[in-house]
């Protein structure tokens, strides 16, 4: 690469790439002066200068002026330097070009190697703005590859990661496989940006509805809160403030078409969609179904812990398999959910009752036996 096509190459990849060409002589000539060391032992006092019109290389040792000289090559005697020109003083500096012969050889490579460095790095910076303006949002991947658990997918020209520990359960995946992911994180490395999305987020979950919905998308239908066990079950709290809106009818579409195409895409994950609403009697009610309610205590406000009473054909539905359906609710809501079957809630009453009455009878006899003695007695006692 001679003067000419250096430049030619520079402009091109400032038309092309978008590399801005001064940033690149910048990068040239401070790698050229790091080649220098090796002719030179040191590249303290050395500059190179590229012409930005002809792409002409050429190479400065700068000398300190002084009074006597100790160092041929970082100095220069007052004497000496008069006869270039007698205005200089000690301490002024004079640049003498000290190209090598050989340098057109070692600042083409040079050159060329900086070059290819900044277009990798101008397509690294590329995207990873592309994806860092994407992060928390869906895409569409294709799957490429599984290397030691982890699957390889494309987004487009990029690859990204989808860790074994975002995968949904028991999912599979093939070769260019399309599938929905959440883009996770986008960061920037050594090696450049990596891409890391997700199957099992909840997240995932809101993004697909709100590609299926558009009363989402204009804030008709607000989802409010999501608990996710991926691969297995969902559970989602929708809002309108718009009366004349059934937001949960609107997840679900008619006959089932939108609920149905999140679930399709999740490989027939479960999901139960509930009204959401600021009482939280109300919402923990709703939170349980498919179980029927019939009531809900509040326990302790500050440690929102609450107590619910279901039929007692309901409880293992109020409960769900392994705790499921009860676990999921209390991460809807945000409550503890303590759930008892009606039989249960009753004979716990009357225990409660039976013991309040001793409490009341027990309090009730030491109230009249210290009433029975006298006053005289009592304060000899005390006494």
């Amino acid at each position: 690469m001679d003067s000419r096509e250096l430049i030619k190459a520079l402009d091109l990849i400032e038309k092309e790439k978008g590399i801005d060409k001064e940033v690149v002589f910048e990068a040239i000539e401070a790698s050229l002066v790091f080649a220098c060391k090796k002719n030179y032992g040191t590249s303290d006092n050395i500059h190179v200068d590229i012409n930005r019109e002809t792409g002409e290389i050429k190479v400065f040792a700068r000398r300190e002026v002084v009074e006597e000289e100790y160092d041929r090559f970082l100095e220069i005697e007052l004497e000496e330097a008069r006869k270039i020109d007698p205005r200089y003083e000690i301490g002024d500096f004079i640049d003498f070009e000290i190209t090598p012969k050989n340098f057109g050889r070692i600042s083409a490579q040079t050159a060329k190697q900086v070059v290819v460095q900044k277009i990798r790095e101008a397509e690294r910076e590329k995207i990873y703005n592309e994806f860092i303006e994407k992060e928390r949002e869906i895409d569409t991947a294709i799957v490429q590859r599984i290397e030691r658990r982890n699957v390889i997918v494309s987004l487009g020209k990029y690859e990204a990661i989808l860790p074994f520990n975002e995968q949904i359960p028991g999912e599979t995946y093939k070769f260019e496989d399309r599938i929905k992911v959440y883009i996770m994180e986008v960061r920037q490395t050594t090696k450049g940006p990596q891409i890391t999305v997700s199957r099992t987020h909840y997240e995932l979950v809101k993004r697909l509805f709100e590609l299926e919905m558009p009363e989402v998308k204009d804030g008709t239908v607000e989802i409010k809160s999501i608990a996710r066990e991926a691969g297995s079950r969902s559970k989602m709290a929708v809002y309108s403030q718009n009366d004349a809106v059934d937001p949960v009818g609107a997840c679900v579409g008619k006959n089932g078409a939108r609920v149905n195409a999140v679930v399709n895409e999740l490989k027939g994950e479960k999901i139960d969609i509930v009204p959401w609403s600021d009482d939280p009697k109300k919402f923990i009610a709703s939170a349980l179904n498919p179980a029927d309610v019939i009531s809900v205590d509040i326990l302790n406000e500050e440690e929102h812990s609450a107590r619910v009473i279901v039929p007692d054909d309901q409880l293992s539905l109020a409960i769900g398999k392994e705790g499921q359906n009860v676990r999921l609710a209390a991460k809807l809501t945000g409550w503890k959910v303590d759930i008892k079957a009606k039989s249960q809630a009753e004979k716990l009453a009357e225990a409660e009752e039976d013991i309040n009455e001793e409490i009341d009878e027990n309090i009730e006899e030491n109230i009249e036996d210290a009433a029975a003695v006298p006053a005289e007695d009592a304060i000899d006692e005390e006494n």
